[in-house]
């Protein structure tokens, strides 16, 4: 299709969907509540007693490594009296304990003490915190609150195949950025989701990536991935970089750009030397933190000369770029008289979460008036 040929516009998501707080709340219940959540990488818990408390669908969560080195993610409250158990991260030895009366729960959840209380003689349901399902892809972990009707690999579907060459399991982090974006967390999916908008906003990106430009962004094979210009490999200023590609990549892989979108909160970038993994966390309707994770092989970390900022310098102009025009975005649909906006025919891809939307919470939700 020829550049500029709209003949086919299709409406985006309603206002309410970007700046209503009922809306959000019900997305928090019914999609990050009811699906699984990407929650950062496995090797920031490495040993038994290491947990992190992340917010999951606007419940607190407590993942914590095991004493058989397993994740457990238990929602955050005592069965006694309801306090909160943990904050922030660290490592906790052989038990949680309630801060309130001392009840003490194993890292797997069970109830083994409370002062002055026989256990056994508390209901079944008093003796084990709620706890939801936890899986590892890749060296990712991910979390679905209880109930979990689907296994992650069902999730994934054909993302972990295309995928299976990278290493993903044995990287490391190598930097990690975080951002506060005053923007809806759909406009950041969105904005992923299409390149369109990359020539505009993105000169330095596309100067190593020609064809994100072309013709809109339109027709990119990201299965097969996106060549670079000639003679760049990756995602750097200059497009090159001391860092050897990952071992067991093929050709395109080695020449090529992957991206994958795994909904509800999870970006990947994927350079032939190192990944570029995005958390996204929705703190508001109009507010969104996101935690970019730089990952990089152990044996180029290993090299003496080693320095990421070839990536990740590069990466911090793009990705502000790209949240400085979320923003636009955002303020931009505050107006009253914005009811919907619109895809272009290049932007098919943003209609993914179009559907997503619907098939989460209801073909009404891409209604302006919902009545």
């Amino acid at each position: 299709m020829a550049s500029g040929t709209f003949n086919r516009l299709e409406p985006s998501l309603p206002r309410r969907a970007y700046w209503d707080p009922a809306f959000f709340a019900h997305e928090q219940r019914s999609i990050f509540g009811a699906q699984w959540v990407y929650c950062g990488r496995s090797e920031l818990l490495p040993a038994p007693g290491d947990f992190r408390v992340a917010d999951i669908g606007g419940e607190s969560v407590i993942l914590v490594r095991g004493d058989e080195g397993r994740l457990h993610a238990h929602i955050n409250f005592c069965k006694h009296r309801g306090s909160r158990l943990l904050c922030g991260e660290g490592s906790t030895r052989g038990a949680i304990r309630c801060p309130y009366h001392a009840w003490a729960y194993a890292l797997d959840g069970c109830l083994i003490s409370a002062p002055f209380v026989e256990v056994e003689q508390l209901a079944q349901e008093s003796r084990h915190l709620i706890s939801g399902a936890v899986e590892e892809w890749g060296g990712f972990i991910f979390v679905h609150l209880p109930p979990a009707q689907e296994a992650l690999a069902d999730a994934l579907g054909p993302i972990s195949q295309r995928l299976a060459r990278y290493p993903l399991a044995e990287l490391r982090a190598g930097a990690v950025r975080e951002y506060d974006v005053r923007a809806n967390w759909k406009v950041l999916l969105e904005n992923y989701n299409e390149c369109y908008h990359c020539a505009g906003v993105h000169p330095e990106l596309c100067r190593v990536v020609p064809a994100f430009k072309d013709h809109g962004g339109a027709n990119l094979d990201w299965e097969r991935g996106i060549p670079h210009r000639d003679g760049a490999t990756t995602f750097t200023f200059s497009g090159t970089t001391a860092r050897a590609p990952f071992p067991g990549l093929d050709d395109d892989e080695r020449t090529r750009h992957k991206g994958e979108l795994i909904y509800p909160n999870f970006l990947l970038s994927l350079s032939a030397d190192h990944v570029a993994a995005f958390e996204v966390q929705p703190l508001d309707v109009d507010r969104t933190r996101v935690i970019c994770t730089f990952l990089f092989h152990p044996d180029a970390m290993a090299a003496p000369s080693f320095d990421p900022t070839d990536a990740v310098d590069f990466w911090d102009v793009v990705n502000r770029q790209d949240w400085r025009i979320c923003e636009a975005v955002q303020a931009g649909m505050h107006s009253r008289y914005f009811h919907h906006g619109f895809y272009a025919p290049m932007e098919d891809a943003s209609l993914d979460i179009r559907r997503y939307i619907a098939t989460h919470l209801g073909e009404n939700a891409l209604r302006e008036d919902p009545s």
